[in-house]
């Protein structure tokens, strides 16, 4: 397939594969360098993401900015999208239909970026993307090797804002993806 941004672009936006798509205000694409090394993996856009088309950018966002600056990432120098493209009612977790509907989207742009690292955002990303039976309070900050890819998880931002005890180990875990960027830039 001759993929290109604004072909996915396109495709994405006017997608009907599931019900999102007659209560979404915008499709949340995503945000960032498209040239990126690493890409950051959310479930679904929230409330602030659904009227602006960007994701990320709610409380949960502004907590993720965060991390990324305390660790020397610039928010501009990744890439960051979601499993889905639209909003679930009330924030619900994904339904795995709703997965299967809009997962090729990420599939494309995975392979237009090339990323070296993936960070899966929580628990649904990473039991997408990683496996099922993903235990984010057991294995968050682990690395997996998944095809070209070097994966990891971390706690969703939207997890530390209800459960601040985690920030520690979300900065721990933040500072190791630095690391391993580092790491392959250098080779």
């Amino acid at each position: 397939m001759n993929d290109s941004w604004e072909k996915l672009r396109a495709d994405c936006e006017s997608c009907t594969a599931c019900e999102l798509c007659k209560t979404r205000t915008n499709c949340v694409f995503g945000t960032g360098n498209i040239d990126a090394d690493v890409l950051f993996v959310g479930e679904a856009p929230g409330d602030n993401e659904d009227k602006t088309g960007i994701p990320f950018v709610g409380r949960a966002g502004k907590l993720l900015d965060q991390f990324l600056f305390a660790v020397d990432i610039p928010r501009e120098s990744v890439y960051i999208a979601n499993i889905l493209k639209c909003r679930p009612p009330q924030n619900r977790d994904p339904l795995p239909a709703e997965e299967d509907a809009c997962i090729e989207f990420l599939r494309r742009q995975v392979k237009l970026i090339r990323p070296k690292v993936i960070v899966c955002l929580g628990r649904i990303s990473a039991m997408r993307l990683i496996k099922p039976d993903f235990k984010i309070t057991k294995e968050h900050g682990v690395w997996f090797e998944k095809g070209n890819f070097l994966i990891t998880a971390v706690y969703h931002p939207a997890l530390l804002l209800r459960d601040p005890r985690r920030k520690e180990e979300m900065l721990e875990d933040m500072k190791k993806i630095k690391q391993k960027i580092d790491t392959i830039k250098k080779q």
